[in-house]
Formats: structure tokens, sequence, C-alpha cells
């Protein structure tokens, strides 16, 4: 979007900053007004002392948050799972092995198809107030294939992350080996230049996805291409995974379902340089036992909320939706899930620029069709929540 001035926004009932500020993490302000400029917070302050602008946007009482962070999605994916998930929701058990039919569809389709669907989620998304998401690979599975889904989820996103150890594919059955060579050799050479991550499935529990000790190799060479850290991790059960991540640094460990004493006590001790990413939209969609999000947050861990939208485990772009499962389900209050969402996967990316309203923060902002953050969780499946489309934001990849 090209720069179109300063816009004025006013009539903010209350605005949720999460910039730290106050000792409530929300950093609540009520009746106060912002100028966003060239995609940036300008200025914030009472209502009756807003300078000018060149645009005027009053929102009549409504609330404003930082604009959601959904920093776990799979979206680069042709097809869909829905007898899956019919048959989970009749008993059968999720162990990873549906992802190869993904694979098969999104191998089969042309880069314009998969960008096509790329682009209509991530329209979703924007439109429920997201506006940062990371977005992975690991549908492809072949050098090419991850190449080019990184290369296109590179055209909407920064956040990009290279997901070549999701499973070992049904071609590599008998040679995992091989195949691991393969993720960090040739494919994770292709992939490199259009990811800012790499991430790897390390799951005991599944036939399909990453011991331990494959889990490392594949982290240290993506360390060693420059890539930062991410894990699946303890989604199944007890793993290796919030260890690993921990002990390697990693920026965050995803799903966190089963924990030991050990692993709270290791997250506690990473906390804001490794965050715990908590994703109950998968725990709905597969009628599994949710993260203990009180657990993790009263052993004073790092704590984020995400989608992981993806064609098996939670095919939902919904962030207010994830919001109200983890206060509904998992112990958190409407406050903490918001910053969770906002802050918190701010902080799984490694990035000050969002998840906050502050002066010299990106104007990325969500507004709700209501007075208050509080209504996130108690309108539960209400489409209150949009992005806030403002003038001068630049950056073309959008979310």
């Amino acid at each position: 979007m090209s720069d179109g001035g300063s816009t004025l926004v006013s009539g903010i009932g209350e605005l949720v900053t999460c910039d730290g500020s106050t000792a409530d993490p929300l950093g609540l302000r009520h009746d106060v007004a912002l100028v966003a400029q060239e995609g940036r917070i300008a200025w914030i302050g009472a209502g009756s002392s807003a300078p000018a602008a060149d645009r005027h946007i009053d929102l009549g009482g409504r609330a404003v948050l930082p604009g959601f962070v959904d920093s776990h999605a799979h979206l680069v994916f042709a097809g869909d799972r829905a007898q899956e998930f019919a048959a989970r929701m009749a008993g059968e058990r999720y162990d990873g092995g549906g992802i190869g039919v993904s694979v098969a569809a999104t191998r089969a389709a042309t880069d314009d198809e998969l960008r096509a669907l790329v682009r209509a989620r991530v329209a979703e998304m924007r439109e429920q107030g997201t506006t940062t998401v990371e977005i992975k690979s690991g549908y492809g599975l072949t050098v090419d294939d991850e190449a080019r889904s990184l290369r296109i989820a590179a055209e909407l996103t920064p956040e990009t992350t290279y997901l070549g150890a999701h499973v070992v594919p049904a071609d590599y059955a008998g040679d995992r080996a091989a195949y691991l060579d393969l993720v960090t050799g040739p494919m994770l050479e292709a992939a490199a230049p259009y990811a800012r991550w790499i991430d790897v499935f390390c799951e005991p529990h599944s036939a399909h996805a990453f011991t331990e000790d494959e889990s490392r190799a594949v982290l240290t060479a993506g360390r060693d291409a420059g890539l930062g850290l991410r894990v699946h991790g303890n989604q199944l059960g007890p793993g290796p995974g919030v260890q690993l991540a921990v002990e390697l640094g990693a920026a965050s460990v995803d799903h966190c379902t089963y924990l030991s004493r050990a692993d709270v006590e290791a997250l506690s001790s990473a906390a804001g340089t490794t965050v715990a990413t908590l994703l109950p939209g998968v725990e709905f969609s597969t009628r599994s036992p949710y993260p203990d999000a009180r657990r993790l947050l009263d052993a004073g861990c790092s704590v984020a909320l995400a989608t992981d939208c993806n064609p098996g485990t939670c095919y939902s772009s919904s962030m207010p939706f994830v919001i109200a499962l983890a206060v509904r389900e998992m112990g958190m209050t409407p406050g903490e899930a918001v910053y969770a969402a906002t802050a918190g996967s701010a902080m799984a990316l490694r990035r000050r620029d969002i998840g906050r309203i502050e002066v010299g923060a990106r104007a990325d902002l969500a507004v709700l069709d209501a007075p208050s953050h509080l209504h996130l969780s108690y309108r539960a499946g209400v489409p209150i929540a949009r992005t806030l489309e403002l003038p001068g934001l630049t950056d073309s990849k959008g979310p």
C-alpha cells in the first residue's frame, strides 16, 4: 500500500497496548486516540489532545488490539482431509500418518494453484484480525517442492519456515537415513534462501516423525545454514522435544501437550528465549487433552498462542477461536490469552515491532465490534474481530 500520509484513529474505547509500560501486561488505556504514519505508530494519547492528520477514522468506542500474530501455520497445501477429521470424531487416533495425503495433493498442484490457495488463506486470516503469520513448508518433501512452497510463502510473509522434517515420506519409508541426509543436505540448500526458520516434528510416539537424534541433526544443520530454530514437540506423548528446544536455544517449541516437571522447569529457565507455543485448535480437532497453560504461566514460562492452521489437525484460521479455547479449556484468563496471541506470539518470532501498540511499532491493528477485549472469549464464534486497514503499510507481503 502506498504512503497515504497520516491517519488519526479516534473513539477508541479500550486500547490494548501490550507494551510493558504498566504492571498490567495488557497495558489497557481508555478513551484514547492514536496516529499512524508510514505504517508505524507515531502518537498515542488522549482523544482531546489528538493532533491533526491527513485522514480520520472514528471507531465509536470500539476496542483496539495489536493485530494477532499467528506464529505457527501450515498454509501451503492442496486438497483437504475432511474424511480424516470425520474418522477421528468417530474414534480413530491421530498419529501423523495422514500428512501423506496432503503431500500427494500438494505435489500434484501447480504453482499458480498453490499460490491462489495460500493467498486466500492469508486473506481469511486478515479478515479476522491476524496481521502477521508464520508459514511452514512440509507438504512437498522433495527438494523442488519444499523450495517452491517456501518461495510462494515468502511472497506473503517474511516469517517462513523450512519443515522438510515434517514426516518421512512414503517414498523413503525404507531408508530413513537417506531422507535425513536429503533434509539436511540438498533440500536444506534449496530451501534456505526462502526461509527464516527451520522446524522439525520431534515425536517418538509417531513412526512417521523424527527421533531426538534425528531432530538434533536437522536443527543443527539448519542453524549452520543461518536459520533460526523452531520445534514441534511433546504433542502425542511425553518426549524430548522441549528439552531439545531449550538446549539449542530454539525460539519456540510448539504443542507442549504432554509436559513433565523437568520440561516445565526447562521452559521456565528459558523464559524470554524459548516460548511454549500452544495450539488448542489441534486438541479441539483431534479430541486430545489440552495443554495446561495455567501450569506454564504459574511457572513463569513464556507462552504464545497460534492456530496451527493445516489440512489435517486444525483447519481453522481463526485466532479469536484459539483465544476462546485457551480461556475455556486451558486455564488462561481472557487477558492472558490475548497477550499470548499478540506479544507472546511476537516473542516466539523474536519480533518487537509487532504484537504491541507503542510509538515506533508497526501500525498492525485489530479492531473489535465490541467495547472490550473480554468479548473475544465471551462471544466465542462471533466474527467481531477484523484488521484495521490503514494507509502506509508498505510491507507488500501482508501478514
